[in-house]
């Protein structure tokens, strides 16, 4: 099997890139499924493909399934659960008129990942790759922040209970594949990601068929966009996987700062839109601190 000092910085770029793509097919739904139907459709559509990827993993390996230990559960149910109610509270962020510093507030993620990582993993924090996650989050929340933006309880107390439990979840999926203790890091990562996506798929489909049944009657209607959505969200979930299973989730969810960074690319390059000086620190800051990172391995 493939193995290198790099390969979770390779898998966590490409993670990246399926995820920003992702996330411009999923807006595209949220006007005909609405925003809980449009997030659904990443756990719902992408069970399927999570499923062949674990099919093909076996075939090629030529192992059998992991027997999990009961330590396995604890770890996976966090990770599941948490990233619901990530997604959840930044469902109701969206709502609120100071969602661009939400935003900000929400990638704190990996400042809050290293502390979670630290306590419930154990995962150890250089002061390089500290400085490093200063450095990166400080250049996203350069960004978000515009002038003039308000900053309310509300968003904060939503922006930075989005963050932690989207830390919570990586730090529980990452603690889900360790605890596996399997020699294979790709059995280990595709295991887990399908487990997880079928807690995810039975939690949020019982919970809409009590409170919006119409809503996955919806998401039956529009299966056919609905596929593209899934296989990328299974395909950017597959990479984050691996990368957790080479590399603390603080170095991962850090590197995964250069997502704005592809979005801001888009916004320039497709969109035309010219970026400003703040934005322009903003980059620099994220690169320097992806640079960092890196140069800490």
């Amino acid at each position: 099997m493939l193995d290198s000092p790099w390969l979770w910085a390779v898998f966590t770029i490409i993670a990246a890139a399926a995820q920003t793509v992702r996330n411009a097919t999923q807006r595209e739904l949220t006007a005909s499924l609405g925003t809980a139907g449009a997030t659904h459709v990443r756990f719902l559509f992408g069970l399927p493909f999570a499923l062949v990827f674990l099919l093909v993993v076996l075939i090629a390996s030529g192992t059998a399934l992991p027997q999990p230990s009961a330590i396995y559960w604890p770890w996976v149910l966090q990770g599941a659960i948490a990233q619901i109610a990530a997604t959840a509270l930044m469902l109701a962020a969206m709502s609120d008129r100071s969602f661009v510093v939400v935003y900000a507030y929400i990638k704190t993620e990996p400042v809050q990942v290293a502390l979670f990582g630290l306590i419930l993993l154990g995962d150890a924090i250089t002061l390089p790759m500290a400085a490093a996650i200063i450095i990166a989050t400080s250049g996203v929340v350069v960004m978000a922040l515009k002038p003039g933006s308000s900053m309310g309880l509300r968003a904060t107390l939503l922006g930075l209970a989005a963050g932690g439990m989207f830390a919570l979840s990586a730090v529980g999926f990452r603690g889900a594949i360790l605890s596996l203790g399997l020699p294979s890091y790709l059995m280990a990562a595709t295991f887990t990601l399908t487990v997880g996506l079928v807690i995810q798929c039975v939690s949020v489909s019982v919970w809409l068929w009590l409170r919006e049944p119409g809503v996955l009657t919806a998401i039956a209607r529009h299966w056919r966009p609905s596929l593209l959505a899934g296989f990328l969200g299974a395909l950017a979930s597959q990479f984050w996987f691996l990368a957790f299973a080479l590399a603390t989730a603080a170095s991962v969810r850090t590197l995964a700062l250069v997502e704005v960074l592809f979005a801001q690319a888009i916004s320039s390059f497709v969109f035309r839109q010219q970026i400003t000086a703040r934005e322009g620190i903003g980059i620099v800051l994220i690169v320097a601190g992806v640079a960092t990172l890196l140069l800490s391995y």
